[in-house]
């Protein structure tokens, strides 16, 4: 719709943009929501859980929110107050590389026959309970007087009214949390967090609130007490800053190549759940490093999406074998595509399931005869089988973390001295 407006109204829109900066004071009407309840999939309508809330703003207010966001990025540059290891919300930055450094450290662990704890906490509504009057407290310490100024009127007095077929509620207000589906909400819930303690000779890794923390050590008694000394401090700033910690939800698991696992570690005087398989960031870490759970996993959801695009993709199917292959390509593919400069690493015989799934849905598209080889199919289809995936994911993945602005990042691309396991890094797939 503001695409629509001829140039006058383009014109007077940034007038009334560059008064609200100027002024500091965020117009109240451009800061209610509306809620919309959406059925999650397969539950039943008639439970209030059943439902999603959906916030939607105020469009005008969005493009507000770009325009602010572009300036604080210019004026103040995330690194010069963003910690290193968060990766959310952040520019070449991205889930993968996050994985990578936490693999990085397991495989060196590996190497030098070491235990690796990992702990994997779980923040309980994490972008809906920031506390307020804390956020404002971190948005004047860290950011410039202007920010702060509209930031805080950004904040206050928020509104919120839910909407149900065509029947709308009063409005109720907001006295937490940062605005959801906002432009700016990540980057406050990254600013709040920001002064995470941090620890030697201990591994974090953030993606906005998807939090990792990695010890090694050759004995794991000493493994697991730098973990516990770090979430004994951590827990007092997650009280502080009034940040909750889902402990029935977290995870231990110790990486070994060996039968023993690190002690339990607690937080808030519960013990963490300990595990043998962590799923972080979409991808499923096993113990071992194997990444059959991985593997195995993605493959059930392959063959669930298969399934259900049967009759698109199918060999009674109408559709044309383009449309065919660009459906597999848009729906299914990604599937099993991710984190394949990570995964790629897993033994031949764990990467010929998804090689095998992939064949058999190729034969499909292609009604193909039994006598027809999977080798001719993917020439004739031109889709490149797996091992080539990986090539060319992880070749791409190595030219962006090799010239990384974050130091932590690059120093993934060192090459492995005195490897003693055969098992592969992901430098070693190129």
């Amino acid at each position: 719709m503001l695409k629509e407006l001829p140039r006058k109204g383009i014109v007077m829109l940034t007038y009334i943009f560059n008064a609200i900066i100027r002024l500091g004071y965020w117009p109240k009407r451009l800061k209610t929501a509306q809620i919309i309840m959406i059925n999650k999939p397969g539950k039943e309508p008639t439970e209030v859980s059943s439902y999603r809330p959906i916030s939607l703003l105020s469009i005008v207010s969005k493009l507000l929110e770009k325009l602010v966001l572009h300036r604080l990025n210019e004026d103040l540059p995330p690194e010069n107050w963003i910690p290193e290891h968060q990766f959310g919300f952040r520019q070449k930055h991205s889930t993968v590389q996050q994985v990578h450094r936490i693999t990085h450290t397991i495989n060196e662990a590996f190497e030098k026959k070491q235990y690796c704890s990992g702990i994997f906490l779980d923040i309980s509504q994490a972008f809906d309970k920031v506390w307020y009057p804390g956020l404002i407290y971190k948005i004047k310490c860290i950011l410039p007087t202007a920010y702060f100024t509209i930031l805080k009127s950004y904040l206050s007095e928020r509104k919120f009214q839910t909407k149900v077929n065509e029947e709308k509620s009063d409005y109720f207000p907001i006295n937490s949390g940062v605005p959801q589906g906002s432009v700016l909400g990540p980057l406050l819930y990254v600013l709040y967090t920001s002064d995470i303690p941090m620890a030697q000779n201990l591994i974090i890794g953030t993606f906005a609130d998807d939090t990792a923390i990695l010890s090694c050590h050759e004995n794991p008694q000493i493994a697991s007490n730098k973990i516990q000394n770090y979430l004994t401090n951590l827990q007092q700033w997650l009280e502080k800053w009034k940040i909750k910690v889902n402990e029935s939800k977290s995870a231990h698991i110790t990486f070994t190549l060996r039968k023993e696992t690190c002690p339990a570690v607690t937080i808030n005087n519960v013990q963490i759940p300990q595990t043998q398989t962590v799923r972080y960031l979409g991808l499923h870490l096993d113990s071992k490093l194997t990444w059959k759970q991985h593997i195995t996993k993605k493959k059930k959801q392959v063959e669930i999406k298969t399934r259900e695009l049967q009759w698109l993709i199918g060999r009674k199917s109408r559709v044309s074998l383009e449309n065919k292959i660009l459906i597999y390509k848009a729906v299914i593919k990604p599937t099993w595509e991710y984190g394949i400069e990570l995964w790629g690493c897993a033994s031949k015989s764990n990467i010929q399931i998804i090689q095998r799934c992939q064949s058999k849905i190729l034969r499909q598209i292609a009604d193909a005869p039994w006598y027809v080889t999977n080798h001719t199919i993917h020439t004739d289809l031109q889709v490149p089988i797996v091992q080539e995936v990986i090539g060319k994911k992880a070749n791409t993945h190595h030219i962006v973390i090799n010239n990384h602005p974050n130091l932590i990042i690059e120093q993934l691309t060192e090459p492995v001295i005195n490897k003693r396991l055969k098992k592969r890094w992901p430098s070693e797939l190129i």
